[in-house]
């Protein structure tokens, strides 16, 4: 089996992940009471683990080879991937709606795709620029056709969404010459410290130490998810372009929707309806793209 079709298997589950991820941890964050302590104790579980396999015969000799440019951007991934835009957005959510930053995070895929045109060199085809406006119409779609307003809240969103925007694209880059697993546990180790600091200066250190069995409960459950998201998110993004690993991802959106009316809400908008159909003829239509691609093997590649 080929690189290409790697990544796209990986890069699926990563959506299949990420939808199911997202619906459970609006239970998590509710049984925990507090989104910071939340983030702090599933990223460092996730951390802890990564590390355990980094120290493995496999890995821990690559870990040694590594220069000070290489440890310097993984450091900067787990700055501005694995730390402060969690910050940031978890703020914008106590001050704002959920429909304004979640059509926000939601255009990730914009921010990378001209990230990625522009540092790396990856081109777009006319049938991907198809897929990306359908994609941020069936977005459109799907949080109700609503417009949303701008203020201080949503500025702390975009700033969130742009960071994980240059930590994915940056992380294409550092992945050409070392192994997925490594930069995952770099986002999630750097990441964890610094959100343990946080939550340390914010006096909520003992809030995370005195979880019961309940909260620890979500907290392994959602770890457990976490845990390969990243693993299979980092190992696509080295086999795939940053652009089509991004827009794929968004099938999770019609996937957490699903059942969220499913147990929750029992009913389906038209809207909803509408975007789930024009996000998942997107991503058809990306991975319909690759049929005409004999080798991705670089970081540059056009969809026809």
């Amino acid at each position: 089996m080929n690189k290409t079709k790697n990544g796209l298997y990986l890069v699926l589950g990563t959506a299949i992940i990420s939808g199911f991820a997202v619906f459970l941890s609006k239970f998590a964050v509710t049984a925990i009471g507090d989104s910071h302590v939340f983030t702090t104790a599933k990223n460092v579980i996730v951390g802890l683990i990564l590390s355990c396999l980094i120290l493995t015969p496999f890995l821990l000799p690559r870990l040694k080879r590594l220069n000070a440019k290489s440890w310097f951007n993984l450091i900067l991934i787990g700055i501005i991937g694995g730390s402060v835009p969690f910050l940031l957005f978890f703020k914008a959510i106590s001050l704002t709606s959920s429909i304004n930053t979640a059509f926000i995070h939601k255009t990730l895929f914009v921010w990378v795709s001209l990230f990625a045109v522009w540092w790396l060199k990856e081109k777009i085809g006319r049938l991907q620029y198809l897929a990306l406006g359908l994609l941020f119409l069936g977005n459109f779609a799907l949080l109700g056709f609503k417009f949303i307003s701008f203020g201080y809240a949503e500025l702390l969103a975009l700033l969130a969404t742009l960071m994980w925007a240059v930590e994915f694209v940056l992380a294409k880059k550092v992945l050409r010459n070392i192994d997925s697993e490594i930069v995952a546990w770099a986002r999630m180790f750097f990441g964890s410290l610094i959100l343990l600091g946080f939550i340390g200066y914010i006096g909520k250190l003992g809030d995370l130490i005195m979880l019961n069995s309940v909260q620890w409960s979500w907290v392994v459950l959602t770890s457990i998810l976490l845990l390969g998201y990243v693993l299979t998110w980092y190992k696509a993004l080295k086999y795939l372009p940053a652009v089509t690993v991004t827009s794929i991802l968004v099938l999770a959106s019609p996937l957490t929707t699903f059942l969220n009316n499913l147990f929750i809400t029992h009913k389906y908008s038209l809207g909803q309806i509408l975007g789930s159909f024009l996000i998942l003829l997107a991503g058809g239509l990306i991975l319909y793209s690759f049929k005409q691609i004999k080798n991705v093997s670089t970081p540059i590649s056009k969809f026809n």
